[in-house]
């Protein structure tokens, strides 16, 4: 694809220069610099993993169910979670 771009100009003669040296095109040298640039800004952004720390045997305990928050509150309230709140 064409498109037009404008740079001050001495950013143009240190990008000729720079093309010249590594025996390259001004164009190449332009789409291997904005990959690396967009390459790392999408390293930069990725999130880093939440680890949750668990305890005991791990998985649920009998007759917890997941889609059920009113039970859910009420198995944490029989087990003394209320007091915390």
């Amino acid at each position: 694809m064409r498109t037009t771009i404008n740079l001050p100009d001495d950013l143009l003669k240190s990008l000729k220069r720079r093309a010249a040296e590594r025996g390259t095109t001004v164009t190449a040298l332009i789409e291997d610099s904005l990959r690396a640039a967009l390459a790392e800004r999408s390293l930069r952004t990725r999130p880093k993993p939440i680890r949750l720390k668990t305890y005991g045997q791990g998985g649920l305990q009998p007759g917890v169910d997941l889609d059920d928050s009113a039970a859910l509150l009420d198995l944490m309230e029989l087990d003394g979670g209320a007091a915390g709140r």
